[in-house]
């Protein structure tokens, strides 16, 4: 079993991320046996195969230079049918981000809440004011678009950003209705659409808005590829937009911003298509599976999911930072606590999908923690209700949702 106490203790003193897998198995003492159901990615992809490939060439790719970012991306659109010209390739999602903050984001920005951090962190760190759209609980956390137009025009924001599906919650909104969105929100100076997490939707057969992205004039949409490929630390995303868009993003990137095994990757991704495929297909049964184990447990909330993770609601007065450093100590199984996220709270957890054989320790390990004596009682002020408080001043204030102390 993992030094726990070492590796809890990096939670503790987390910003809205995790701590990188690295970190964690240094604080383990390294070659730990945990299950992870804490950092998202695709557990099928690459195949065997393809990391024999890349063991084989793993001299050639660490020695040379990698091609233009230009001569990488082509090959990627011809994979996907997508003209390079409405295309700007990242050293993963979040460099992207940056760039749309830095480049095309004035004033303010209006986003759903709880999302990913760094919809939320980015332009506060540049001076921005961010609209924070709270999700209710009591719809399942769904998005509701006209309600979403109304707060943007009570707020005034000039920049709006839908996750799709969700991260933590895996929400969707179907395309037609994402559709009508992007037209009750055509004056805004930008729209983006985050679909990081769209390959792992089986709920639409298209439910993509890329291809109308490219002729809208304020549409970004956002598409992650380490999520998806179950490789994470290649570190490459793409965006998708109008020539125009694409093109300042492109422009402004850095010279040789995406790395050898990026490339390699890309360039095997045309041989491979088929058994990449065959891996979401089998996410999305595996998130099935999962599903149907964690509802059967007594007082769990399982939310619905398009994403390649679940959103889990703990039973009442049980607080998810113990139940997470017990899990880890007793069970070897690690999970992601949502009391550090803005907009969600400690008894929420984001559960990555694992496959069957990993999942089985899951259920059994948290009806164990419990409902089997192991977890520590809640004090009464764990689980008081929410308030604003509002952080910073002028056009980077923002309102926050903390626990009252």
């Amino acid at each position: 079993m993992p030094d726990a106490g070492n590796v809890t203790a990096l939670f503790r003193t987390a910003t809205a991320h995790s701590p990188s897998y690295a970190t964690l198995d240094r604080a383990a003492g390294g070659g730990s046996q945990v299950i992870d159901f804490c950092i998202p990615c695709n557990p099928y992809f690459p195949t065997p195969e393809m990391f024999d490939e890349l063991g084989a060439r793993l001299r050639e790719i660490l020695t040379y230079y990698p091609s233009s970012a230009d001569t990488i991306a082509a090959e990627l659109c011809a994979v996907l049918g997508l003209n390079p010209q409405t295309v700007a390739m990242g050293n993963g999602s979040t460099e992207l981000i940056t760039w749309i903050d830095h480049l095309l984001v004035r004033k303010s920005l209006a986003v759903p809440v709880p999302t990913f951090g760094r919809w939320t962190d980015q332009p506060m760190e540049t001076g921005k004011r961010v609209d924070m759209y709270p999700l209710p609980e009591q719809a399942g956390f769904q998005l509701d678009p006209g309600a979403f137009v109304e707060f943007v025009r009570r707020r005034g924001s000039r920049t709006a950003v839908v996750c799709n599906p969700n991260n933590p919650d895996g929400g969707l909104l179907p395309r037609r209705a994402l559709l009508a969105l992007l037209d009750a929100l055509q004056d805004l100076e930008l729209v983006v659409v985050d679909e990081s997490f769209l390959e792992f939707a089986d709920a639409e057969a298209e439910p993509s808005v890329a291809q109308e992205a490219v002729l809208r004039p304020n549409v970004i949409v956002l598409r992650s590829l380490g999520k998806n490929f179950g490789l994470h630390g290649v570190r490459f995303g793409y965006l998708v937009a109008n020539p125009g868009l694409a093109g300042k993003v492109r422009a402004a990137l850095p010279k040789w911003n995406l790395n050898s095994f990026a490339e390699t990757v890309v360039f095997l991704l045309g041989r491979y298509r088929s058994a990449y495929d065959t891996s979401l297909r089998q996410v999305c049964r595996d998130r099935q599976e999962m599903q149907w184990h964690l509802s059967r447990l007594p007082g769990l909330t399982v939310y619905p999911s398009q994403g390649n993770f679940l959103y889990v609601r703990l039973p009442e007065g049980v607080d998810g930072a113990v139940l997470r450093d017990q899990l880890l100590t007793a069970h070897g199984v690690l999970i992601r606590e949502c009391g550090n996220k803005i907009g969600s709270s400690s008894p929420f957890l984001r559960l990555v999908v694992r496959p069957q054989h990993d999942v089985q320790r899951l259920p059994a390990g948290l009806e164990q923690v419990l409902y089997g004596g192991e977890l520590p009682a809640a004090g009464p002020h764990q689980y008081a209700a929410l308030r604003p408080v509002r952080y910073g001043s002028g056009t980077a204030a923002v309102d926050r949702l903390v626990h009252r102390a």
